[in-house]
């Protein structure tokens, strides 16, 4: 007696984000999607559908545009279906609906028109779910997807009605979802063959005719660690197409499409918001991770576990604007860009303005930059650095339409970064300098428009919950290949030396009061006493307008040492300057004792460890690269520079100054292990002070940011012609 049949659909999801290094996409080709073609193409029995995302396809249509005429010949076959998604792989409910539908319509459109005849299934990004997605892939000519069976377990749906897709409606549009098997995700390259055939027989026992869906990163073959040897050189992924193969006679290997013309939908369905378990689990604060995890230990050796597990659940993706607030301040200044993109369409402006501002802004909307869990996410400079880069260009570009005075400044005040309270944006054309009047006052945006370039793209060090395995140490046998989620190997040694914690955001123009005899070390360490509440304090703002120049001036009424302090501090900008000029006033100190007060900035983008990035004092000497700890007992100046980027940053003061500079690095999990990440780099000026007879001290200081005319930006109208 015949086996049961089944319908096993192998979905393919290839991405690299944009920003990411050329040297990455190139390993990932040659590791991961290459050998992958290479060793299916032979099995003509075998069919899959194929995601790889717009960055991913653009720059295989430019440096390997023999793969994709491969992929069209098997596409033209029969063998692989194309499924599109958002071009450059937004998370979807984080951008709005207009850039939703717009970014899934645009991929559509590329890749009918290089890679496939029609576009009728997507990938949605990292699997992030909410209710309202449906209306808009309906909107964008969407018919099916895939997502996780997580999602319908959550919903209510059992193990056994999970092998097939289900009708899924907003508003009035429906589309057909299918649950990908979390098994297989598992199974899927690390067990054998004949594991992944047993449960594939299972299931077919289980559900006669059911659609079985393995839906998953490509990189997993052969750019994860260990995987390419396991894959290919072992010969894992041949002798898995073999058992598919020889096991067709009841295996229906086949596509999402041809899934949804042979098969009826099981039923209608209403998904939670979710994404796949582990994504749940990294998006809970830390302590939760923790005790979730400590939970789970507790109970999956109780025969109820199945049960008890089907009824567990844990985040929201959203919460990452939560528990990383710099990726709030990415999503609202992303948000920001795309209502001046609405604007400018309103206003008539040409079709070559919209679409390359458009380009930009959808490449600032890739989610790769916007949360951490197994790969290394906002932890990577690189990333942040692109999507404002590609945010700031589409606002340049804006810029020209709705300000088309060469020269400006203005300010503006509202809730930017949707906390309920209102920030600050001070701009010209050169800089635009974003304000916390209620957190401290500090800077936490600075951008550098010329070049594209946000020096506040910084990160705090924080604990993250796999911060105990670095304490643990290494324990996985090398070459062993594993899932990234089971992973510890350290990339460089002495991490569990390097696990310091930030108090705060990582802004600038942050005020403090240490001790006299505080250490550079101590900074650095964040062992320093804070003795003021100045650095976190709510401050009052106005704002100061004339024709040439604005100010924005900020207070708050205090104390250090318990002294009732009170400090003022303001920053000008005037039109066609690069200069931020700040002045502070503190009143209230005594005659009779001396405080040391001090100034933080925290500037980012300009990474540690190369000869053309350094720092200098005023007479032009290099004090040590950008990665060293610099203290300088007595200076009114130092630079920063980046000759790479064309930046110099220089922060001068009026009276002398006990200065100090340092690197902030953070320990942060990657895809290949564990590993120390050059975050910004703190520059802090300090004073011991005393009141004069009023109680009052005073310093004027300058942050001079000379760019060159960038190198890097383009209009882009032609790159997008070339599309």
């Amino acid at each position: 007696m015949s086996d049961p049949q089944i319908n096993l659909c192998l979905v393919l999801h290839n991405h690299q984000p944009v920003g990411n290094f050329d040297g990455v996409f190139e390993a990932a080709y040659q590791d991961s999607y290459l050998p992958f073609l290479e060793v299916f193409e032979p099995f003509t029995d075998l069919k899959i559908s194929l995601h790889t995302s717009g960055p991913l396809m653009q720059w295989m249509r430019e440096k390997h545009p023999d793969y994709l005429s491969r992929i069209a010949s098997l596409v033209e076959a029969g063998r692989i279906e194309i499924i599109g998604g958002a071009f450059y792989e937004a998370i979807l409910t984080m951008i709005p609906t207009r850039d939703r539908v717009g970014q899934i319509e645009m991929f559509s459109k590329w890749l009918e028109k290089h890679v496939c005849p029609k576009v009728n299934g997507m990938w949605v990004p990292e699997r992030v779910w909410e209710s309202n997605l449906a209306s808009s892939i309906a909107d964008a000519g969407i018919h099916y997807t895939v997502l996780d069976d997580y999602h319908f377990r959550r919903a209510g749906l059992t193990n056994d009605q999970l092998f097939g897709d289900y009708v899924v409606e907003d508003e009035g549009r429906v589309i057909r979802v299918f649950p990908g098997s979390e098994k297989l995700r598992y199974l899927i390259p690390f067990s054998s063959p004949e594991e992944v055939v047993n449960y594939c027989r299972e299931v077919a026992q289980k559900q006669p005719g059911g659609v079985l869906v393995f839906g998953d990163d490509g990189e997993k073959f052969g750019t994860w660690p260990n995987t390419k040897k396991h894959v290919y050189d072992d010969g894992w992924l041949k002798a898995f197409f073999q058992a598919l193969t020889d096991n067709r006679d009841w295996i229906n290997t086949t596509t999402l499409a041809d899934a949804i013309e042979r098969t009826q939908p099981l039923g209608k369905i209403y998904l939670p918001d979710s994404s796949y378990r582990e994504m749940t689990e990294w998006a809970l604060p830390v302590q939760r991770q923790v005790e979730q995890d400590e939970l789970v230990h507790q109970l999956e050796g109780d025969p109820r576990w199945k049960q008890i597990q089907s009824f567990m659940s844990g985040g929201m993706w959203r919460n990452f604007k939560v528990k990383y607030p710099e990726t709030n301040f990415m999503y609202s200044r992303m948000m920001y860009v795309s209502e001046l993109l609405q604007q400018a369409i309103d206003s008539g402006a040409s079709d070559s303005v919209i679409d390359s501002a458009r380009d930009h802004l959808y490449q600032g909307q890739c989610n790769c930059s916007y949360w951490h869990g197994a790969f290394g996410g906002i932890y990577l400079p690189h990333l942040r650095n692109a999507v404002y880069q590609h945010l700031l260009y589409a606002e340049n570009i804006l810029r020209g339409v709705l300000t088309p005075d060469a020269t400006f400044v203005e300010a503006e005040s509202r809730d930017f970064n949707f906390d309920g309270r209102s920030e600050v944006r001070l701009a010209n054309e050169q800089i635009s300098a974003w304000i916390s009047p209620h957190a401290g006052g500090h800077v936490y945006e600075l951008d550098l428009m010329q070049i594209g370039h946000n020096l506040g793209a910084t990160l705090a060090r924080r604990k993250e919950f796999y911060h105990a395995k670095v304490m643990q140490g290494e324990n996985k046998a090398e070459g062993e290949a594993a899932s990234i989620h089971d992973l510890v190997v350290f990339k460089q040694e002495g991490l569990d030396k390097r696990l310091q914690y930030d108090s705060r955001l990582r802004s600038s123009l942050i005020d403090h009061f240490w001790d006299e005899d505080v250490t550079l070390d101590a900074l650095m360490e964040n062992r320093a006493l804070e003795r003021g509440d100045f650095a976190d304090g709510d401050f009052g703002a106005k704002i100061r307008r004339s024709p040439d120049r604005i100010q924005v001036m900020m207070a708050r009424e205090g104390n250090a040492w318990g002294v009732p302090l009170k400090i003022t501090k303001g920053l000008t900008l005037a039109k066609d300057s690069n200069e931020i000029e700040i002045a502070y006033l503190i009143e209230g100190l005594p005659t009779d004792r001396s405080f040391r007060f001090a100034v933080e900035f925290n500037l980012a983008g300009m990474p540690d460890g190369q000869d053309d990035r350094f720092f200098s004092d005023a007479a032009g000497n290099h004090l040590g690269q950008l990665g060293e700890k610099i203290e300088l007992p007595s200076a009114k100046e130092i630079s920063l520079t980046d000759q790479w980027l064309g930046l110099q940053a220089t922060l001068s003061v009026d009276s002398d100054a006990k200065l100090w500079a340092y690197p902030v690095q953070a320990v942060s999990q990657s895809e290949s292990g564990f590993e120390l990440v050059h975050q910004c780099v703190c520059v802090q000026p300090s004073w011991i002070v005393r009141g004069d007879v009023t109680g009052r001290w005073s310093s004027r200081l300058k942050l001079r940011l000379q760019t060159e005319a960038s190198r890097h930006f383009q209009g882009n109208e032609e790159a997008l012609a070339a599309q």
